[in-house]
């Protein structure tokens, strides 16, 4: 693989060479190499292609270091195409994996979670502790009537008691459909309903930013609305006067009253392919889309990516910043860390509050040598100053990650200079809902290019193709797409087949990610953004990231947004909405500046025919700039559902 690479100005906005080569004693003592020295090989690329070739001998040895109740017998059954089933014939829990696996060794008494409340409160669990907890509730939703298959709707802020709610569901084999503690009731009330939840778990509220949050208010609302829900669990986080309606409503301390921490509920053995959550993601029409993973594939995804991906040791302690409403929470907060016995940090509050440095305290306070976050989370502490993240000793941190987004090249360079100590290897991942586990990212054996998730993880048979599903080769960019099954990714869309068959056969026989990217000659990927955010002016492909990467690395800019606009000469024209930085003011000089900035890193076909200087952009709960809506509103169109846009 060559390292005498160089970014294409027309599409990406770093023009310097820049290729970071992992040590190599982390490479040999790492996870990956490991397993591929195992396999007799010793170079990566040889080791991917092995993989694909391979791809359930590779799976299957992931899925035998979990426990089974009883074996499977199969690893991939791909005969109802795109309903595919991993590891059939297998009877499986996946928090016998997270919890009971680990009881009576080493690890029982291990910290599972160090937890810190939004106002400074700290909780410290052990995993013998998480098991403990998880089966007093699981014990006490059995009483209550639960039972396999049935849904349950968890509306938690983060703290402990979501975490023990997502897996007693899953030790009963109940389905549960965690939704995001940010969103108002309407959202709530949909989600409910769509699933048909018998059982709300929610919380009184929670501090947020030095706030309060009335979360049982909101809670109440949007039950008022759903006929399905028939008990409403309460945790008292604030131990606040809200209201409890009789006959439905009832504390957490009350419903666990009568389980010590000695019961025990065994956890319910599993078919394979049987549901685990319902997790809802927005879609461009009125209603989110319930996305379905089941209990034996995703876990296998979601274990093997966390072990490989993040090199996990005995004595990391891990963050993921995500909050458990989204994904990346199910994956990478909750079970992937579980799975592998891992320390992780939980963390109820913002990263401004009380100081921008809230973030780099808890680095060094909890000594994590892990740290996984957002793109835009990137950005903002890059808003706040290098002065913050310098009032801390960050040196027990190993490894960086991203997800959510591409992260731009000026934000990974600050990233890793900052916070990685101009050291630190960065694992870009890229991933979605409906994959369930990463899919393109580096590991720890492959050189770094700041900007992209570098190649697919192992067995995962990624592709840029045009629209009739042909390779576009490393000339120019298309559609992403995946060629092959993978254990985690998600089985249906709630209620409605049809919707996830339109990810099988938009390009037939192919799973259509929906995002637009270019393969480098390296085969290192360079994620564009959704296909809706590709600007096609007079036949060139411009991803609105490349724009927005380019306006960013200019020192007045602290965010941008660029989307298309019908243009009869060009078929679309660019508009970009620009935050400035503070101490900076609009300015007919500035727009011309930033305009021929555009030119001088993307090229003069990307040049913006409007700019528009905005205090703010309309985003989601974790972050994202929500570019439909801005075009929507732009054009006087549908805003669709915006139920994960911030309140």
């Amino acid at each position: 693989m060559s390292n005498n690479f160089k970014f294409d100005s027309t599409d990406h906005v770093l023009t310097e060479n820049r290729v970071f080569t992992p040590d190599q004693a982390v490479v040999e003592n790492s996870n990956i190499y490991a397993y591929m020295q195992k396999k007799g090989f010793s170079d990566y690329k040889d080791f991917y292609e092995w993989s694909l070739a391979n791809r359930e001998e590779f799976w299957s040895d992931q899925a035998k270091e979990l426990h089974w109740f009883e074996p499977f017998d199969t690893v991939l059954d791909d005969s109802q195409k795109p309903y595919f089933k991993w590891f059939t014939g297998g009877k499986f829990n996946i928090t016998y994996n997270c919890l009971d696996r680990h009881i009576g060794t080493p690890t029982e008494n291990k910290v599972a979670y160090h937890w810190e409340g939004d106002d400074g409160s700290t909780r410290t669990i052990t995993y013998g502790e998480l098991f403990q907890e998880v089966n007093r509730l699981s014990a006490a939703m059995k009483k209550l009537g639960l039972k396999k298959g049935d849904r349950v709707a968890i509306y938690m802020p983060a703290i402990p008691e979501q975490l023990y709610a997502v897996l007693a569901c899953a030790r009963l084999g109940a389905v549960h459909s965690v939704v995001f503690g940010g969103f108002a009731a309407s959202a709530l009330r949909d989600r409910i309903n769509d699933c048909e939840a018998k059982l709300l778990i929610t919380a009184d509220g929670n501090y947020r930013g030095g706030k309060l949050v009335d979360l049982k208010k909101i809670a109440d609302e949007a039950v008022a609305g759903t006929p399905t829900i028939q008990k409403v669990i309460v945790a008292q986080r604030l131990n606040n006067n809200c209201n409890m309606k009789a006959g439905r409503d009832i504390f957490w301390k009350d419903v666990l009253a009568e389980f010590d921490e000695d019961v025990v509920v065994p956890a319910e053995p599993m078919d394979s392919e049987d549901m685990l959550y319902i997790l809802y993601t927005s879609g461009s029409t009125g209603k989110p889309k319930g996305v379905v993973h089941i209990q034996a594939g995703y876990a296998v995804g979601v274990y093997a990516t966390t072990k490989l991906v993040f090199d996990i040791k005995p004595d990391d302690v891990f963050w993921c910043t995500a909050d458990v409403g989204w994904v990346t929470g199910h994956s990478y907060v909750i079970y992937g860390p579980l799975m592998t016995g891992v320390t992780t940090v939980m963390f109820e509050g913002i990263p401004t509050f009380p100081e921008p440095d809230r973030w780099w305290s808890l680095i060094e306070k909890y000594k994590i040598s892990i740290l996984y976050t957002a793109p835009t989370a990137i950005r903002a502490r890059m808003r706040e100053g290098e002065e913050w993240p310098q009032k801390h000793d960050l040196s027990c941190l190993r490894l960086l990650g991203t997800v959510g987004e591409p992260i731009n090249p000026e934000a990974w360079i600050w990233y890793r200079k900052n916070i990685g100590a101009n050291k630190l290897p960065i694992m870009d991942t890229w991933w979605q809902t409906e994959t369930g586990a990463i899919m393109i990212t580096p590991t720890i054996a492959l050189p770094l290019k700041p900007g992209s998730a570098s190649w697919p993880f192992p067995t995962i048979e990624a592709d840029v193709v045009d629209k009739d599903g042909h390779s576009v080769g490393s000339e120019r960019g298309g559609f992403l797409i995946i060629r092959q099954p993978w254990p985690s990714q998600m089985r249906t869309i709630y209620k409605d087949p049809a919707r996830y068959e339109t990810y099988w056969n938009t390009i037939e026989n192919v799973y259509f990610v929906g995002d637009a990217a270019h393969k480098d000659a390296d085969g290192y990927y360079w994620i564009q953004g959704r296909v809706d955010d590709v600007i096609k002016v007079s036949g060139h492909r411009l991803g609105s990231m490349e724009i927005e990467s380019s306006l960013v690395s200019h020192p007045a800019v602290a965010e941008a947004a660029a989307i298309g606009k019908p243009d009869e000469i060009k078929g679309e024209h660019v508009k970009v909405f620009v935050i400035l930085k503070d101490g900076y003011e609009p300015s007919d000089e500035l727009m011309k500046e930033l305009k021929l900035h555009v030119r001088t890193n993307v090229g003069p076909v990307a040049v913006p025919d409007e700019l528009e200087f905005t205090p703010s952009l309309p985003k989601t709960r974790s972050g994202k700039i929500m570019r439909r809506v801005i075009r929507a509103k732009e054009l006087g169109e549908p805003t669709g559902d915006i139920s994960t846009m911030e309140g």
